[in-house]
Parts: C-alpha cells; structure tokens; sequence
C-alpha cells in the first residue's frame, strides 16, 4: 500500500543525514542499495502468529554517489506490506490493522519533521 498523506514524497536529501535519521527512527538500510537507489525498512512485528509488516522508504539518487554515500536522494511515496514467508513482502492493497496504521502514521510523521531540517 503506498502511503501519500505525507510530505516525504519527492523530498530531496542528503544520503549521510537520511541515513541518519532514519536509523534513529528505527529504519534500516542494510545492503538494499546499488548504485542509483537506496531503499530502508522498517520491522513492524504483529500479535498475530508468523504475521510482519515493513513500511519501506525508497530513494533514487539525483546527483552524488550511493555508493560513496555523498547522493542527494530523491524519495518515493513509502509503502506498507506484509510478509509472505518465503517469498518475501507483498505491498498490495490489503487491509491493514489499526495498530498498524497508527505505528506506520507516529513513525512517518516524526520523520517527515526530523527530514525538514535536512532537505534540499
């Protein structure tokens, strides 16, 4: 499910302070990058038995190196999914639980205020 009641779309943001900020919001980047795109998940375990969630924020780089961690990023609209053990995670249109909803809105919110700071 795409998420766009959030500024976070087309913002446009220094990799190291990204990362930054969103390491501090729970996010991680891990090897899900290549040379032009940056991608940061976050967990989001659920009560119900083998059920995850991840809400997933995804960049492209307009100038700089992802590589050398010097890009400007460009992100994307963030998407909720859910995993489907062992294929992976499904970001289709599905009902989500409220508790979900209310984690993945407290998360980009603080992150759509710790980015300001930041963009370009």
């Amino acid at each position: 499910m795409e998420i766009t009641k959030f500024s976070i779309d087309g913002a446009q943001v220094k990799q190291q302070p990204l990362t930054h900020a969103l390491e501090q919001n729970g996010f991680v980047l891990a090897e899900q990058w290549d040379y032009e795109r940056v991608t940061y998940d976050l967990k989001i375990n659920s009560p119900e038995k083998n059920i995850t969630y991840y809400l997933r924020l995804r960049g492209l780089a307009v100038e700089g190196s992802v590589e050398k961690g010097s890009a400007l990023i460009k992100l994307m609209p963030p998407l909720l999914g859910k995993h489907y053990y062992p294929h992976g995670v499904e970001y289709g249109e599905e009902e989500f639980p409220n508790n979900v909803h209310e984690r993945v809105d407290r998360v980009l919110s603080k992150v759509e205020a710790d980015l300001k700071e930041f963009e370009e």
